[in-house]
């Protein structure tokens, strides 16, 4: 027997956008293992100054791992080189079996935070581009066997505190899901059309730069995501209309060991967005700030913990805390010690305590003081607490994630 027999996508053209790096270049390599043509859609061509890969690096691995490679200068935006690439898509290969929608912009802003430029890159990015790539490629699809569209978007959750931080970016992942909803009832019996989320926050480029250093212990690999794609682009066309998580698929599909897939293994994982506890719980449930703690209980373990957390803070100031950091942060705490506090590091020797700050503040944050005693505790994490709704961040996100590094340094003396 043939080993290609068991190389489920030997032969078959993928279609893939975003994919000179992280989870797309993941997906890619998966199915290059087994003989697949990827064609790789992605806008990098010259090195990015802070983003690893480019087109060609990809083309390069993805030859290296056994398959065969087509890059393509594709910016989801514009619709000419998303039919150009597509053209020569089918051209090189005679065809497209499977399109991954994975091009994604993100701005974790508020509304009014959100520049106009940035509604409309996520706008054109994430829904427009996947719906004018998924137009696109559908009459090619529709000639192979088995077709697939993957998008990489969430199952809709109406729940408001998704969309409360960063109402815009939550619009644009959704609009990627509707189209999930839309075209697997269109295209029934035909294509299967499906989305694909995480479970939890995945390692990549783009992690890194939300989450500042260290955040990649809270993380697992890319080769997660390609593993769970990998079992739904094997399956037969009938399988459509799914909102699928990764370690709810690959455990019904016998996988045991999920350490496998950690940055560090053991580490709490950070839950990804979109996802609520108790519909996505299991073997990570201390995930959202800690969810089997109860709320009040931080509270209620000591006399004043706010204060007491400013008091230590406060003593803990140093003009190289200042000099390096150059913010002043201003919290807004509702619950018990509720009201207005603030850090200055940015005033001279610094200071902290009860009350505004002296000068305006650069970063405002919006949370419970039992929260509050959490994160600077080490016990929750700003990033985690930003995911899952229990924090609020307006103004200077880059000082915020500067504040987390400091926490890093203060948690043993709180």
């Amino acid at each position: 027997t043939s080993p290609l027999t068991f190389r489920k996508l030997a032969g078959c053209t993928l279609f893939i956008t975003g994919a000179s790096r992280g989870i797309g270049k993941a997906i890619a390599l998966k199915a290059a293992k087994d003989g697949a043509n990827i064609v790789i859609a992605a806008k990098t061509a010259e090195p990015h100054p802070t983003l690893p890969g480019t087109i060609y690096t990809a083309a390069a691995e993805i030859e290296a791992a056994g398959g065969k490679a087509l890059p393509c200068i594709v910016n989801v935006r514009e619709e000419q080189q998303i039919i150009n690439a597509v053209e020569k898509a089918v051209k090189t290969f005679g065809g497209i079996d499977i399109l991954v929608n994975n091009a994604s912009a993100i701005s974790l802003t508020g509304t009014l935070e959100t520049e106009t430029k940035k509604v409309n890159l996520m706008m054109d990015v994430n829904v427009r581009g996947t719906y004018l790539t998924s137009k696109t490629c559908l009459p090619h699809l529709r000639k192979s066997r088995n077709p697939h569209i993957l998008n990489l978007s969430p199952p809709m959750n109406m729940n408001p505190m998704w969309f409360k931080n960063h109402c815009a970016y939550t619009i644009s992942k959704y609009g990627m899901s509707m189209c999930v909803l839309g075209m697997a009832e269109e295209f029934r019996g035909e294509v299967a059309v499906n989305a694909l989320w995480p479970k939890t926050a995945i390692h990549t480029a783009a992690m890194d730069m939300l989450g500042g250093s260290g955040i990649e212990k809270q993380c697992r690999k890319t080769d997660i995501l390609a593993d769970a794609a990998y079992c739904i682009l094997t399956k037969p066309k009938s399988f459509t209309g799914n909102f699928i998580i990764d370690e709810v698929l690959l455990r019904e599909e016998g996988v045991k060991d999920f350490d496998v897939y950690a940055i560090a293994p053991g580490h709490p994982l950070m839950p990804d967005f979109f996802l609520d506890e108790h519909k996505f719980g299991g073997s990570q449930q201390e995930g959202p700030g800690g969810a089997k703690v109860d709320a009040g209980s931080a509270a209620a373990k000591a006399p004043s913990p706010v204060a007491e957390t400013f008091r230590v803070i406060q003593g803990a100031m140093s003009e190289e805390y200042v000099r390096t950091t150059q913010g002043v942060f201003q919290f807004e705490l509702s619950g018990e010690e509720g009201g207005t506090w603030y850090i200055d590091l940015k005033t001279k020797g610094g200071s902290a305590g009860f009350g505004k700050p002296p000068v305006t503040a650069d970063v405002v944050m919006s949370m419970s003081s039992a929260d509050f005693v959490k994160m600077f505790t080490g016990k929750l994490k700003p990033t985690l607490a930003f995911m899952s709704g229990k924090l609020r961040i307006k103004g200077n996100m880059t000082l915020a994630i500067k504040l987390e590094k400091m926490l890093t340094q203060l948690n043993s003396k709180l």
